[in-house]
C-alpha cells in the first residue's frame, strides 16, 4: 500500500509510538514474570518494582501522547519530532536503569562515573523531552490559528 506524502506527515511519530508501546508490552510481561517469581528476571530488575511499574506507565504515556500529537497532522519541524521519540524513549527508560541499577534510586546520589552519566543522561533527556512536546505543543496552538477559517479565530468575521 502506497503512503501519499500527507500520510508520512510526522512519520518518525508514529514509529516511535509504535516501538514504545511495544517496550511497554515487554515490560508489563517483565512485571509478570517477577510476581511469578522468575530468577532470571529478578536478578535483572535487582532495584524496587515499582521502578519498572513506572517505566511502563512512562513508555504507555509517552506513546498515548505521541499518538495524539501525530493524529493532529499538524506539520511539526523535524527536530520536534525526533525529540519527542527520543526524550519519550530517554524518559522511559531513566525509570528502567532505577529498576535495573539501584545504586541510581538511592536517597543520595551515588558517587563515581556511572552515577554521574546517569545524572547528565536524566537532564538530557528532560530537556530533549520538554523541548519537542512543548515545541509542538506551541507549534499545533499556532497551526491551530493558521489553518482554522477566519469565523472561528477570535475577531474574526462571521460567516
Amino acid at each position: 500500500m502506497k503512503q501519499s506524502s500527507q500520510d508520512r506527515l510526522n512519520i518518525e511519530l508514529i514509529r516511535g509510538a509504535a516501538l514504545w508501546l511495544l517496550a511497554a508490552l515487554a515490560l508489563a510481561w517483565c512485571l509478570v514474570g517477577l510476581n511469578l517469581g522468575v530468577p532470571a528476571l529478578k536478578a535483572i530488575f535487582a532495584g524496587k518494582q515499582i521502578r519498572l511499574v513506572q517505566a511502563h506507565i512512562d513508555f504507555l504515556l509517552m506513546t498515548a501522547l505521541i499518538l495524539g500529537i501525530y493524529a493532529a497532522k499538524a506539520p511539526l519541524h523535524w527536530t520536534l519530532r525526533w525529540s519527542m521519540v527520543l526524550g519519550a524513549f530517554g524518559n522511559s527508560s531513566l525509570f528502567l536503569l532505577q529498576a535495573i541499577f539501584p545504586a541510581f534510586d538511592a536517597p543520595a546520589p551515588a558517587d563515581g562515573q556511572f552515577a554521574l552519566a546517569f545524572r547528565i543522561y536524566t537532564f538530557a533527556s528532560v530537556t530533549m523531552t520538554t523541548y519537542g512536546f512543548g515545541g509542538a505543543a506551541i507549534s499545533i496552538l499556532r497551526w491551530t490559528f493558521r489553518s482554522a477559517p477566519a469565523s472561528s479565530v477570535i475577531g474574526g468575521r462571521p460567516s
